[in-house]
């Protein structure tokens, strides 16, 4: 018994006890990998997914290629090269992979055997190329590039390029609108549609002039599609002059190689987009919008019958905003994911008729695939716990399966709660939805400061996914617990709600904010209502700005982005559409609204303390912006702090300006709520 005794201590000291569970920390979130395009083989039985992966230390990252089966099991890496490899696309007959590699220098399109071998270069283009599609026959890829829409030729594009490299005058001459976008100046170009055949020759342009294929907004997943007997082309464009005023955007086909392209959406104003065919070749199917200027309108699936010419709606009868779909093999149905009381859904449409059905709930599922020859769909999914997996459902949306469980090493070591759901009565008596995290390791008879979150958009809003920048888990590991509300202007809970933000920036969605924040308090007891936060981005800096004058409620606050003084940012920002839907008109023609919304006006009443966050290269929510907040903010003599990233744009991408984001913000609610 001694003999066995001791035995039993020395095999219990050998063997390592685990780990306890901790909070997560910034290392944990940037070391995980994070699962990007996807597509699934020809026959079904494996998919090609790419993977990025942030070095903190090298503050940078990198994307790979891995192929999984479609029962799951080993994930093993397929496309091995220096730079980034991603956006894989399987060849019609399986035996091929085409990806977007920048290897060489430049993005470029390749291909690589199936079944492993050595990738080759198939453009060499000087603008760079993305976004590829096989031909139904294998013997053409479409793809796109950025090019001067006055260029004959790749020669003159490479000309024009090493002409402003070379350059020693950097000023630049514009004429026209829209002249920069997002986070970078467009530089006189478009984005082409081209054709090239696999084993060389000149790229055919599919779109010219002053277009640009893709759209530069309000496009879908992929605005492009061959024809299932490789003769026709569609895609999506914008004819309009102007598009920084335009929604505009059309479907158009072109007969190949050398068809004029012919606007089949012309009689619609608003927008559509991202055309599919069905696999028979009879309809064309996209999603379509009903309101010209409104880029937050519900998006509803239409079929265009190539034989009749006519076209139909899906799902005019559906409340919910069509996000991505797919056809199945036979042609007779589509599935569809959409937004979902704050989670994402799988749906599916019958081409013949009938009312659109929800038959996977509960999850926050996205970027779907049905298999090209049945059997499954593929999908990707997340939670406020898990980052994104790629999932899969039989046709009849049973049998779920997980197919990767590529960051579990590092979940296993993490303490991190479930989202816990409510509604209340928000202003004008609707029923608002919020979600809830506890801090972890959350003791019963504590009482804990909470962090409410507001999201942008306004259009927008939160839902159980993980959030690599605004993490929930992470704003609750220092002790917090974190609120996210779905005011007035959220997705998800039919039209009617999207709607009622415009117009009333300032109105309904901050009593609905408000209100959220009273009846926690009220009804949680472990929520401190003495010690409150309030944090957003965007449209949720916007809001926070806007409480910044219009409550002391809050200990402290943070605004990321946040939109300061309407009338400047009407000025400077890119997309006219958008301030000119929200606010009914230019600054000149309804200054009221202007005037009325505006935060700025009310700079006399703030007192809360608030931490500025923004980005040198935001042409969204130009950075002066933030600098009249924090100026304002200083001169009022309100405890305040400027946080400006010389080199970020509306988002924080880079790992150690994300590293110094989230310490900045922690530090800083833990000077008021600790």
């Amino acid at each position: 018994m001694k003999r066995l005794a001791l035995l039993i201590l020395c095999m219990s000291l050998a063997v390592p006890a685990a780990a306890a569970p901790r909070a997560i920390t910034f290392d944990d979130l940037i070391a995980m990998g994070r699962i990007g395009d996807f597509d699934v083989s020809p026959d079904g039985k494996r998919v090609a997914f790419d993977v990025t992966w942030f070095d903190k230390e090298a503050n940078d990252s990198r994307t790979d290629i891995y192929l999984v089966s479609i029962d799951g099991g080993d994930v093993w890496k397929f496309v091995r090269g220096d730079g980034d490899d991603h956006s894989p696309r399987w060849s019609p007959d399986g035996r091929s992979l085409a990806f977007v590699s920048d290897r060489d220098g430049s993005s470029q399109i390749w291909i690589i055997p199936a079944d492993g071998g050595e990738a080759r270069r198939v453009t060499d283009v000087p603008t760079g190329a993305g976004g590829p599609l096989w031909s139904p026959d294998g013997t053409r890829i479409v793809f796109t590039s950025n090019v001067f829409p006055g260029c004959p030729d790749m020669d003159c594009n490479a000309a024009k390029l090493e002409e402003a490299r070379e350059g020693k005058v950097r000023a630049r001459v514009i004429d026209g609108l829209l002249y920069r976008h997002w986070n970078g100046w467009r530089e006189g170009r478009r984005s082409r549609l081209f054709v090239a055949g696999i084993e060389g020759g000149a790229p055919v342009p599919v779109n010219g002039g002053e277009t640009d294929v893709p759209p530069i907004s309000l496009g879908g997943e992929r605005d492009y599609d061959f024809s299932p007997d490789g003769r026709e082309i569609c895609f999506t464009m914008n004819p309009d002059p102007v598009v920084a005023v335009s929604t505009n955007n059309d479907i158009w086909i072109k007969s190949l190689p050398d068809g004029e392209p012919v606007d089949i959406t012309a009689d619609n104003p608003a927008n559509d987009n991202n055309p599919r065919y069905s696999p028979d070749g009879r309809y064309i199917a996209w999603r379509s919008m009903a309101r010209a200027g409104f880029e937050a309108d519900r998006q509803r699936l239409v079929v265009w019958d190539r034989r009749t010419r006519t076209r139909r709606i899906l799902t005019e009868d559906f409340d919910y905003s069509i996000s991505n779909f797919d056809w199945t093999p036979d042609s007779r149905s589509i599935w569809f994911t959409t937004e979902d009381r704050g989670r994402s859904s799988i749906g599916r449409v019958d081409v013949a008729g009938g009312l659109a059905e929800l038959v996977v709930r509960g999850g926050f599922d996205t970027s779907l695939r049905v298999a090209p020859k049945g059997g499954h769909v593929v999908f990707a999914r997340q939670s406020i716990r898990e980052p994104i997996d790629l999932w899969r459902v039989d046709m009849r949306g049973r049998g779920l399966a997980r197919l990767t469980d590529l960051n579990r090493e590092t979940l296993d070591l993490l303490e991190m709660n479930p989202v816990e759901e409510f509604s209340y009565e928000g202003a004008n008596k609707r029923e608002i939805h919020g979600m809830l995290v506890k801090p972890p390791f959350f003791e019963e008879g504590a009482a804990y400061p909470l962090v409410l979150l507001i999201h942008g958009g306004p259009q927008g809003s939160f839902g159980d996914d993980f959030h690599y920048r605004w993490n929930a888990q992470m704003f609750a590991s220092p002790g917090y617990v974190v609120a996210m509300l779905n005011p007035t202007g959220s997705t998800g809970y039919g039209q009617e709600l999207t709607d009622g933000v415009s117009g009333d920036w300032g109105g309904a969605p901050y009593v609905d904010i408000m209100k959220g924040v009273d009846f926690l308090v009220e009804t949680r007891d472990f929520i401190d209502g003495d010690r409150l936060a309030a944090a957003g981005a965007s449209y949720g800096g916007y809001m926070v700005d806007w409480i910044e004058g219009h409550t002391d409620r809050f200990s402290c606050l943070v605004s990321h982005a946040g939109v300061y003084n309407l009338e400047s940012m009407y000025g400077a920002t890119e997309e006219l559409w958008f301030p000119e839907w929200e606010f009914q008109g230019t600054p000149w023609t309804n200054p009221e609204m202007y005037e009325r919304f505006s935060p700025h006006n009310y700079a006399a009443d703030f007192r809360t303390p608030c931490l500025v966050v923004h980005g040198e290269h935001d042409y969204r929510v130009p950075y002066t912006e933030g600098l009249q907040f924090f100026t304002a903010l200083q001169r009022r003599g309100v405890p305040s702090k400027l946080l400006f990233f010389p080199d970020e744009d509306h988002f924080v991408r880079k790992p150690l300006n994300a590293e110094l984001w989230w310490k900045t913000i922690h530090e800083w609610f833990a000077g008021y709520l600790k």
